[in-house]
């Protein structure tokens, strides 16, 4: 396709937080690649913290890592999974971010004296950071998700912004996407329009006119429903969508194709839209993973299990990779703080494969190096993430090594034996925020070894977010002793990736392969972890 001026499209939210707009955006997002369009997506975020990197897991569910090494909302997830093409820094941005960069103008004396004020000042940062990704003519069509809700104070820059940006582009070159709820009231038995038509009014008194509005609803909507929203609501018919609860977040593009919503989108920005997207491999993978020929159920063991969100990229992982081998997989969510000696048989004794998962700080450590004990001795296939890779090198220790009193030096900085210690990199760091080994690393991967074999690669470049490391001061013990140090960064030395080649699956890795699995390409390290599964089930006895 030709160059041409970069479009925009907005995509906001009202009534209640939650609705789904990162996937509405993603599904959008899809199809307009699908017919042709060269497509990214950035999310701008209200809080104000810098970025999600030091945030509760619990409070904001998983922090996605980028390519280049920014911590980055959950969202972004979805984006690269959907699109298939990866983030960077500049797709997301929060308030905190915004304020920073205008502070820091203002300190250097950019601003020449002026006081600084919300308008122009924190606006045109905000319209600056939305158009950075327009500037070299990379995309045809930047799709930007605002975060939180219309009325919400912490929104009101964001937009303004938009209002102003919109004002500049011109007509025809920006579109206004307002995803809103339809709350079915179950006693008089009907959806009611009002809230919707609240959260429209509002975003007009903002100065906005959305041109599309996405209803979130439980039940079909009436047509007559729909044709009142568009009146009150200041909206062309056509271009009041229905998206109604799916089973799955990957069936809502075609819901939403269904209805016209991305030829309505083209219209909107005076594109072309006559090429129909190719859906073909999309229908594909819903077959597969709707109607699977096998079933495997994998022990999550992990921190922050009472929040799902918090592992998202790997329960997505899981389903990718699930769909090419046709294998639905049964997650059974373990609390680490949980287990013990005494019920770790009981609780892992059912499982075909055991994923111990990435986490900070000592609670629940035990719980998972018993999982990998557990894993080692019974053939249970394992995969350990990040932390999940150090608890396998913890245990290892202790139980083949004899080091009973080994620890990770983030727990216990007076142990006899830190297998896992500090970065040297790390040792002089101030800040928590943005300050860890972050972004994708390269890893030379050991001839003969079962990692090379799923990778098929010498090199490989994985995403990292973490500060201690396998503590090379024990390389040649745990080589000797049995356990293989796979894969080594060629720079740094760093051990990457750990496996135990007298078992069927047991692979540890220091860098997070889940935030690189997408519905086109799902990633090796899951699909072998799960063929290992579903092999061990079916030799079971």
């Amino acid at each position: 396709m030709e160059n041409r001026e970069t479009k925009y499209i907005f995509v906001t939210g009202g009534v209640t937080s939650s609705l789904g707009k990162g996937i509405v955006a993603a599904s959008l997002g899809l199809l307009l690649k699908a017919r042709g369009y060269r497509v990214t997506i950035q999310k701008l975020d209200p809080y104000i913290n810098v970025d999600p990197g030091t945030l509760n897991p619990y409070e904001h569910g998983e922090c996605y890592v980028t390519e280049d090494g920014a911590e980055t909302d959950l969202d972004l997830g979805h984006y690269e999974r959907f699109l298939n093409h990866p983030t960077t820094q500049a797709n997301n941005v929060t308030t905190g971010r915004i304020y920073q960069s205008v502070i820091e103008k203002e300190r250097r004396g950019d601003y020449l004296g002026k006081t600084v004020q919300i308008i122009p000042h924190i606006t045109n940062e905000i319209k600056r950071r939305i158009k950075l990704l327009g500037r070299n003519n990379e995309y045809d069509i930047i799709i930007t998700e605002i975060g939180g809700t219309v009325g919400d104070i912490e929104s009101l820059p964001f937009i303004e912004a938009v209002r102003q940006l919109r004002y500049d582009l011109g007509k025809d070159n920006s579109l206004m996407i307002h995803l809103t709820l339809v709350p079915y009231l179950a006693a008089s038995g009907e959806l009611k329009t009002k809230p919707t038509q609240h959260s429209v009014r509002f975003l007009m008194e903002s100065g906005i006119q959305a041109d599309m509005l996405v209803c979130r609803t439980e039940h079909e909507i009436p047509k007559e429903t729909l044709s009142k929203l568009a009146q009150f609501c200041n909206i062309r018919l056509g271009s009041v969508i229905e998206c109604r609860d799916a089973k799955t977040i990957y069936d809502v593009p075609l819901m939403l194709h269904k209805q016209g919503f991305d030829k309505i989108a083209l219209e909107g920005l005076n594109l072309p839209a006559e090429k129909e997207p190719d859906l073909k491999d999309w229908e594909k993978f819903l077959h597969n993973h709707k109607k699977p020929q096998h079933e495997v159920e994998i022990a999550l063991v992990g921190k922050y299990v009472s929040l799902q969100d918090s592992y998202k990229s790997i329960t997505e992982a899981f389903v990718h990779a699930g769909a090419r081998i046709q294998t639905k997989v049964k997650v059974k969510w373990i609390y680490s703080g949980d287990l013990t000696e005494q019920n770790v048989k009981e609780v892992l004794g059912d499982v075909d494969g055991i994923l111990v998962a990435p986490g900070f700080g000592d609670r629940g450590l035990e719980g998972k190096i018993l999982a990998c004990k557990y894993a080692r001795e019974n053939n249970v296939p394992l995969l350990g993430i990040c932390l999940g890779m150090q608890m396998m090198v913890i245990e290892f220790a202790r139980n083949v090594l004899g080091l009973k009193d080994a620890e990770s030096a983030e727990t216990n900085h007076a142990t006899p034996n830190p297998v896992i210690s500090l970065m040297d990199e790390q040792k002089n760091v101030a800040y928590k925020g943005g300050t860890m080994r972050l972004g994708n690393w390269k890893c030379d991967l050991k001839e003969g070894s079962k990692i090379k074999e799923i990778y098929k690669n010498n090199t490989i470049q994985e995403r990292h977010r973490h500060r201690y490391e396998f503590n090379n001061d024990y390389y040649d013990e745990f080589e000797k002793a049995g356990l293989v140090l796979s894969g080594v960064n060629p720079d740094t030395s760093l051990v990457e990736t750990v496996e135990y080649p007298n078992h069927p699956f047991y692979i540890g890795v220091q860098f997070h392969p889940e935030y690189k699995s997408t519905v086109a390409t799902p990633h090796p390290l899951f699909k072998a972890f799960l063929e290992a599964s579903l092999n061990f089930k079916n030799h079971k006895k």
